[in-house]
């Protein structure tokens, strides 16, 4: 039996859930709303965890080509303090491959082969239990009738207001996203300050991380406590107002790691907003929700992984009972729950630590990273 089957999202989730399915024989409709695959940038690197994303590629059957490209050698961990001191150093051997780093772009493009992608598609509502199935209304004033409708449409789904009527709330933590190019030729002293991975400085409720991604680009995130409209009096568009602003908030750090944020070309605002911690829903006929959509919690390596894992057993669940898809989603749901949950304890209090009035807290969390 064949179903109408729609993913609304072209995320990390999403393509995994439809690749894992269209593996099994069964077509997915993709509803992205970003009008072509690079009409936005991707966004910067993401870590796989073994038993989490890179058992999703397992299942998609994209092993081989996720080890073709991506970097072992990302893993590598330098934490610092606010004085520059080098607390931690940390450089994986050549065989550890437990957290490997591949760009988002890089992975998007793996997952979206073969599949059906409806881009330009923007998702603005979905009717449940309507004669022909789910109604999806487009932003354009288009609509369509599916018979399962997947959210995987991240912090704001316009998929979860069909099952749920809770919305994420603001953590109290905030970021600034900046970026390098060229590093190693341009910044060489930024390049070796970051490595081949990633390089964290730790002070009392803030914290400035380097990651290197690909092609000698890295992404610069400046966080920190503070209220959601911190910015009332700064247009972040203002690239040299943000960056005078986002250094007067790290007055006093060292040089080097000022630089970091010293030299973004420009500046995006990321709040870390969250769902609640057990957040569960009454199960709806036809409509469910992965990753973000169903979860979002603190972004610290998690969020992809987890999108991902809950993509791959969603599809296998359905591949493995396609005559009762109502009870395949039942099982999936429950199992996502008990998993998302535990994770959400863990970010939650991850992101308490990493963000502290006590900068001890955050080097706690790395005691598994030798000194240097």
């Amino acid at each position: 039996m064949r179903h109408r089957i729609a993913v609304a999202g072209g995320g990390p989730g999403g393509l995994t859930f439809a690749r894992v399915l269209h593996r099994h024989g069964y077509p997915v409709t993709v509803l992205e709303r970003d009008p072509a695959p690079d009409s936005r940038p991707p966004g910067g690197t993401l870590d796989l965890h073994e038993g989490l994303g890179q058992l999703a590629l397992d299942k998609a059957g994209l092993r081989a080509e996720f080890e073709a490209l991506s970097r072992p050698e990302g893993q590598a961990m330098r934490i610092l303090d606010a004085a520059g001191t080098v607390l931690r150093d940390w450089r994986p051997s050549p065989d550890e491959r437990a957290n490997p780093e591949i760009d988002r772009g890089q992975l998007r493009d793996l997952l979206l082969d073969s599949l059906d992608v409806r881009w330009g598609h923007e998702v603005a509502q979905v009717v449940p239990g309507t004669e022909d199935g789910v109604l999806v209304r487009f932003a354009d004033g288009r609509q369509e009738t599916f018979d399962l409708v997947v959210g995987a449409d991240g912090a704001w789904s316009r998929v979860r207001p069909a099952v749920s009527p809770v919305t994420p709330h603001y953590t109290g933590v905030t970021s600034v996203e900046t970026s390098l190019d060229d590093i190693d030729t341009r910044h060489p002293d930024l390049a070796r300050l970051v490595g081949d991975g990633s390089v964290a400085a730790y002070g009392v409720n803030r914290s400035i991380v380097a990651q290197r991604n690909s092609g000698g680009h890295v992404k610069v995130y400046a966080k920190f406590r503070a209220p959601l409209d911190w910015h009332a009096d700064l247009d972040l568009a203002d690239v040299e107002a943000t960056r005078s602003g986002l250094l007067a908030l790290f007055d006093g750090w060292a040089a080097p790691v000022l630089d970091l944020l010293g030299h973004g070309a420009a500046f995006t605002h990321r709040p870390f907003y969250v769902l609640p911690e057990s957040h569960t829903w009454a199960h709806v006929r036809k409509v469910t929700l992965l990753g973000d959509a169903a979860h979002l919690m603190p972004p610290l390596g998690a969020g992809a992984n987890l999108a991902m894992l809950d993509g791959a057993e969603l599809a296998e669940s359905i591949a493995a009972n396609p005559d009762n898809v109502d009870e395949a989603v039942r099982a999936f749901e429950e199992q996502m729950w008990a998993r998302a949950g535990r994770w959400a304890k863990i970010t939650t209090a991850g992101l308490e630590r990493l963000v502290s009035p006590d900068p001890a807290e955050a080097l706690a969390l790395f005691d598994h990273v030798q000194p240097s």
